[in-house]
């Protein structure tokens, strides 16, 4: 059981950060937000719905309300930025073309990007195809958006635009955000709340401050990423000396 009372609660409007050591279960709590996974006991309720009892045809109609920004970005490698970012659109509704093609521009110039329209993904860099991921995770104009990682790998440059674009969507938007993210330093920056998932459990919730001044031991190993401490560099093994004599081994 990868979750054992977990509760926590993400507002309406706010930028709510997940973070943890890895291997807490962050993105697997993302796939049971969006229903890719089912969870086995408890309900996970999204807008007043228990979205485990949701039908299909029901889901998919909620699902439109998200928008995400996978880990990787997961651009269409044969389509142009352009296309990309118009896919949801051509996917999910009957727009125009001319339409399509207005809101597509409209969602790069917000990232920067609407000169780029015409590339394909393997001429951009890593922070300007995270940037096409973002425009694309948009386009539907979604009530709740979900970055998973979406600092990782990105140089200082690319990770402040990032950043800075993640807290003025929010707000210019009026939309709710749920990022995952092991960037303690930039994610403080942007969160209004944050929960630090270990165990299983929420083992601790509030403001970025908050945790950071926080006297828990687990927490302030993380926040201020110090080596020693509650989680463990080295995984649990047999006794060192042993195994590499090979006692107890045919």
């Amino acid at each position: 059981m990868i979750f054992e009372g977990l509760n926590l609660t993400i507002k309406r409007g706010e930028i709510t950060a997940l973070m943890g050591p890895s291997g807490t279960g962050k993105t697997t709590l993302l796939r049971l937000i969006t229903r890719q996974l089912v969870p086995q006991q408890g309900t996970i309720w999204v807008n007043g719905v228990d979205i485990a009892t949701l039908d299909l045809a029901s889901l998919y109609q909620l699902r439109q309300r998200f928008g995400m920004l996978f880990q990787n970005g997961a651009l269409l490698t044969d389509l142009s930025v352009f296309e990309n970012v118009a896919f949801p659109l051509r996917e999910h509704t009957k727009l125009t073309g001319r339409l399509i093609r207005h809101v597509v521009l409209t969602k790069l110039h917000a990232v920067g990007l609407r000169g780029a329209a015409d590339m394909m993904p393997a001429q951009l860099s890593g922070g300007m195809a995270r940037r096409v991921a973002l425009a694309r995770a948009m386009v539907m104009d979604p009530e709740i958006l979900i970055y998973d990682e979406p600092f990782a790998g990105l140089d200082p440059i690319s990770m402040g635009v990032i950043v800075r674009l993640v807290r003025r969507m929010n707000d210019a938007l009026g939309i709710t955000s749920i990022v995952v993210s092991h960037d303690v330093a930039e994610i403080s920056t942007v969160a209004d709340r944050s929960y630090l998932i270990s165990g299983g459990k929420v083992a601790a919730s509030g403001s970025p401050d908050e945790l950071r001044t926080a006297t828990s031991e687990l927490v302030r190993q993380f926040m201020h990423g110090m080596a020693d401490g509650p989680v463990a560099f080295h995984f649990d093994a047999p006794d060192y000396a042993e195994q590499l004599l090979g006692r107890g081994t045919e």
